[in-house]
């Protein structure tokens, strides 16, 4: 059930905020788009998603202005986050966050580095090697000791997020050169 759209007290934040992403899939959507998904297929692929719901949710996100929609190479169309959405950052680290404290009992499933230098960031995403809080163009994510690929056989999208990368980094696969 989603939130409803009017509320008593139009003034909240963070009503209007969930009314963008807080609908099931939507932030596994963005998540996604973080690690360099960017085609309607491989996000399908990638979460499993009902590709009805994938619509309505791209179509919702493009409209709010978190994502674009693009001609990609060979003719395909490609999801991008905007700054409004690459702003999403901060609120997507600190939920994964929470996740690894309350449910990743063997530690954390991806690691985030200052690709630079290759320091740990920190839970506010600051560099703990050189200080810097580090934008999201610089940050690496790789599997971390919580880590365990789902699956014996995994797809070119799974394959690509599993090993170190950039956030935004948009993912090559057979279909999608790049």
């Amino acid at each position: 059930m989603t939130l409803p759209k009017t509320y008593a007290d139009g003034n909240c934040p963070l009503a209007r905020t969930l009314e963008v992403v807080g609908e099931r899939w939507t932030l596994l959507i963005v998540r996604d788009a973080f690690y360099g998904v960017r085609r309607f297929g491989d996000f399908a692929t990638q979460l499993g998603i009902p590709r009805a719901v994938l619509t309505n949710r791209l179509k919702s996100l493009v409209q709010e202005g978190v994502l674009t929609r693009e001609e990609g190479g060979a003719g395909g169309i490609e999801y991008r986050l905007t700054d409004k959405g690459v702003a999403l950052w901060p609120a997507v680290h600190a939920l994964m966050n929470w996740g690894e404290s309350f449910y990743s009992p063997n530690g954390v499933k991806r690691v985030l580095r200052h690709d630079l230098d290759g320091g740990l960031l920190d839970r506010d995403g600051r560099c703990r090697d050189c200080g810097s809080a580090v934008p999201v163009p610089e940050i690496r994510v790789e599997p971390g000791p919580g880590f365990r690929p789902t699956g014996t056989e995994l797809d070119p999208v799974s394959g690509a997020i599993n090993t170190p990368r950039r956030l935004l980094e948009p993912i090559a696969t057979a279909h999608n050169p790049g």
